[in-house]
């Protein structure tokens, strides 16, 4: 992050306004739900335009906050991926020519091309913008009524317990994934490169073979990784249909 200081922090402004917005709306309106909605109807039109035109600039910037997150800091990843890139491509260079006879260059490849995500700048912004809801969530939670706001707040601190136990899962079968696919690159690699040795010794049916091996690996792999998927988003889901019921059962 270091080469992008300024670019991270504006992005982490931006993402909080963003959240800050979409907390402050709710509350905006139950004030004046509360306040001016309630006097007579030459009072509240008098209101309405610069209360329409206040909202209206609010959302004009957040709509603006969310572009440089999506373009900026999309952007900045990039950059990250690319900087990382280089730095793994000069080490290659740097090793031994044992280590090249020891690894095969499609694992290598995958290494360098297919592993580098852009965790770098979701990973922190979401976090921000999860931690910066959450916490002001249930802050208005608690000061419109704390008896409500705790039994929702154990649900919350059991989506958490869930949510890490899902993650951790899934980490393992996205690593699975990365391996896999290296595993395909790795028999394509070798197949392409010896692909006038295979056609001289008639060997296409043992390489189709070796390729839909690794090819079904990787499937098998996915397959894994989207069952963790989907145990992650149904349960979530209904961790928020339980939060609805439990507001209106309390």
């Amino acid at each position: 992050y270091a080469p992008y200081k300024a670019v991270f922090f504006l992005d982490l402004v931006c993402a909080a306004i963003i959240s800050l917005v979409d907390l402050a709306f709710p509350q905006i309106l139950r004030t004046l739900t509360r306040t001016l909605f309630v006097k007579n109807a030459s009072s509240i039109m008098r209101n309405l335009v610069p209360i329409g035109i206040v909202l209206f600039l609010i959302y004009v910037l957040q709509a603006c906050c969310k572009y440089y997150v999506s373009y900026q800091g999309h952007m900045m990843g990039a950059h990250m991926e690319r900087d990382m890139r280089q730095q793994l491509f000069d080490h290659y260079e740097k090793l031994s020519f044992s280590y090249y006879d020891q690894n095969n260059s499609g694992q290598m490849m995958s290494k360098l091309v297919s592993d580098l995500f852009e965790f770098a700048h979701h990973g922190p912004e979401n976090l921000f913008i999860s931690l910066i809801k959450i916490i002001g969530s249930f802050v208005f939670l608690f000061l419109i009524n704390w008896k409500l706001a705790i039994p929702l707040l154990v649900m919350v601190v059991f989506m958490i317990f869930f949510s890490g136990s899902q993650n951790r899962k899934m980490q393992t079968t996205f690593m699975d994934n990365r391996q896999k696919i290296g595993n395909v690159n790795s028999s394509l690699q070798d197949t392409l490169a010896g692909i006038r040795v295979v056609q001289s010794f008639a060997n296409e049916e043992i390489e189709r073979e070796k390729f839909m091996e690794s090819n079904h690996g990787f499937l098998l792999s996915k397959k894994a990784n989207y069952q963790c998927m989907g145990s992650f988003m149904s349960g979530n889901l209904f961790f928020q249909g339980m939060m609805y019921l439990i507001t209106l059962v309390f």
